[in-house]
């Protein structure tokens, strides 16, 4: 059977530190956001796993545009540790009468995929998996199972990691346009290459 869907373009950047500075990435994402020029608010808002798929699905609506029945299909291997560190020492100030509800919202990995679906108006089916690795077969079926369905017509589908020494994200959009097949074995290559 032909393979009728392709990885039409992608996105992928990383960073390590070599010591746990979160505002380290804070001030890079801040930085980069800037470069976007991009007018929006509520970007300053956002944890820093909200601000890395934001920047990510900016750079990757350059190269294509998103119909709204995209879907969001995402992975990593700490969910939301970074935020939910900053919760817990919201919750531990001794002065603090109750933790920053402005925290509490991101404690969730699902959220990065809110921000992005409200900023670029989507509406379709959005999953977060937690995988100790990238798993380009989960990833690959699952987004072919919501285009084959047609719940979807085409898919922002990836790895958006955040730990406290760095990240890792990478997304691709998958869509029945392109010539680099969709398959396990190039979802893989282009994460790792």
């Amino acid at each position: 059977m032909k393979n009728k869907y392709f990885i039409t373009d992608f996105v992928k950047f990383s960073k390590q530190l070599k010591t746990a500075d979160v505002d380290a990435i804070q001030t890079e994402l801040k930085e980069e956001y800037k470069a976007l020029a991009v007018q929006y608010p509520k970007f300053h808002k956002m944890d820093l796993l909200s601000k890395l798929g934001f920047i990510a699905t900016e750079l990757l609506q350059k190269k294509v545009n998103f119909p709204s029945d995209t879907a969001l299909i995402f992975q990593n291997n700490a969910s939301s540790l970074v935020t939910d560190i900053q919760h817990q020492k919201s919750i531990q100030e001794k002065d603090a009468y109750f933790p920053s509800p402005s925290i509490f919202v991101y404690t969730l990995p699902n959220i990065v995929m809110g921000e992005i679906a409200i900023r670029h108006q989507l509406q379709s089916e959005n999953t977060f998996f937690i995988s100790e690795n990238f798993q380009a077969d989960l990833i690959k079926n699952y987004t072919q199972s919501l285009l084959d369905t047609k719940k979807a017509s085409a898919s922002i589908s990836g790895w958006i990691d955040l730990n406290t020494e760095g990240y890792n994200v990478f997304l691709a959009f998958i869509s029945e346009k392109g010539t680099l097949p969709f398959t396990t074995e190039n979802l893989q290559h282009k994460f790792t290459a």
